[in-house]
């Protein structure tokens, strides 16, 4: 209890009373200049503003190859570990060849006689000339059908001599009379002679063919057919050893001589770590704002205090909606790796939308929604927090640009500004977001 005299009366005041009116006076009071070591301030200046939209993926290789064995047999050599950087066509590992199919060692012979004869299309004249000397036969051989079968349209005048006996002062004799007639060809003679011309001209026609086709050089199609039994060979013969399809490093490794493999077993996996990517999925609400080309800040939670730049250069243009969620595929290129980062990490990647040079700035945690309005706190002359509107422009995890209102440069805005209580309700927080230009 307190108690003090008034007109010489003594009054007592319970302590709870008290108690409660010094604290509505420190919650109602303004805030005074001796006060102000309680605010945490910052002061607005004109700056760069880069806005950035974040995303997490995982880093994967340009190119990747995974090779697995294409028979059965015994493991001969190894030529590549793991880490090993490797050649484009490079052997990795081979299978011995008392341990191969019969066909597989059989492709080896199939292979020199398909490039024999796709050597002596690319380099031998023979099959040109005797081209040309067939033509010149077939042609003959047409035109003397045709002739004969075009006699046995006419007649033909023929002389016949014959001999008659006839009495003379010297006895008989014969003595020969000559005896001419017309004749044309039967209809035998017509038949047999209509079918060898037809044969003649269906030769003399494949001839041609052949010569042209051949005249100025090999056929691309007689190429074509050559060139595809020397790859077949080939192939067969490739499915008893291991080679990369290009030049990276290996990244796994599992054969070891001795092994017995069988058809589809896992070898190596080889990766060009020169070229790496990460696939990032974009909200709908971002991706507009993302193009190819803009540049990227990449972190890793494995490799620490070290920053990576990259680029976007790949931007999906349809969505894919899982659990109703619609995300978009942007695929960004690492363009500074290095040995530390590797295949499968886990990459924090901010992708730079727009950059913003000299504007005015302000901290966002400064920002406040009251009333509907944008508004901070700023600490006056006499060292009271006083309210300002603004609009804000562009924003950023940190600063937003201050497009419209009252803000100044120069001016010290409140980061934790005293809450103030209204009827009805509170000054209510929520994040700046963009009132517009």
């Amino acid at each position: 209890m307190i108690e003090y005299y008034k007109n010489n009366k003594k009054i007592t005041i319970p302590v709870t009373v008290v108690l409660a009116l010094i604290l509505m006076f420190l919650i109602f009071s303004p805030r005074r200049a001796d006060q102000t070591g309680e605010f945490q301030t910052e002061k607005i200046k004109r700056g760069d503003l880069v806005a950035t939209v974040g995303a997490t993926g995982t880093v994967r290789a340009r190119q990747t190859a995974t090779l697995i064995w294409g028979t059965t047999g015994s493991v001969d050599k190894v030529n590549a570990e793991i880490g090993d950087r490797v050649k484009a066509d490079q052997v990795l590992a081979s299978l011995s060849k008392t341990s191969l199919s019969q066909s597989i060692i059989l492709a080896e012979a199939d292979l020199v006689t398909a490039q024999t004869n796709l050597d002596d299309l690319l380099n031998s004249d023979t099959a040109r000339a005797q081209a040309w000397i067939d033509l010149r036969d077939a042609e003959e051989d047409f035109e003397n059908a045709y002739d004969y079968r075009d006699a046995l349209n006419y007649p033909v005048v023929k002389t016949q001599v014959l001999l008659v006996k006839q009495n003379t002062p010297y006895g008989v004799v014969d003595v020969p009379k000559i005896k001419t007639y017309k004749t044309m060809g039967t209809e035998e003679e017509i038949a047999n002679a209509d079918a060898e011309l037809d044969l003649n001209e269906a030769i003399y026609e494949d001839a041609k063919r052949t010569y042209e086709r051949i005249a100025d050089g090999p056929n691309k199609d007689d190429l074509a057919a050559a060139q595809a039994g020397v790859d077949a060979a080939q192939a067969t013969i490739n499915m008893a050893r291991l080679t990369t399809p290009f030049a990276g490093t290996v990244t796994e490794a599992f054969p070891i001589p001795g092994d017995q493999v069988s058809t589809g077993d896992l070898a190596f996996r080889v990766d060009n770590l020169k070229k790496l990517l990460v696939d990032l999925d974009v909200s709908e609400v971002d991706i507009n704002s993302i193009s190819l080309d803009q540049i990227v800040n990449i972190t890793f939670d494995a490799i620490l205090e070290k920053e990576y730049q990259g680029q976007v250069i790949k931007v999906s243009q349809a969505g894919n909606i899982i659990s109703g969620v619609v995300n978009f595929t942007v695929t960004v290129e690492l363009t500074d790796p290095d040995e530390l980062v590797k295949p499968g990490m886990t990459a924090g990647v901010n992708i730079v939308v727009k950059e913003i040079i000299d504007a005015v700035l302000v901290p966002n945690r400064a920002v406040r929604l009251v009333d509907g309005e944008r508004v901070v706190f700023i600490l006056n002359e006499e060292g009271r927090q006083e309210r300002v509107k603004i609009r804000l422009g562009a924003s950023a995890d940190n600063q937003s640009v201050v497009v419209g209102g009252d803000l100044k440069v120069g001016d010290e805005v409140i980061l934790n500004p005293q809450i103030e209580f209204r009827p009805g309700g509170g000054p209510g927080r929520g994040p700046p977001g963009r009132d517009g230009d």
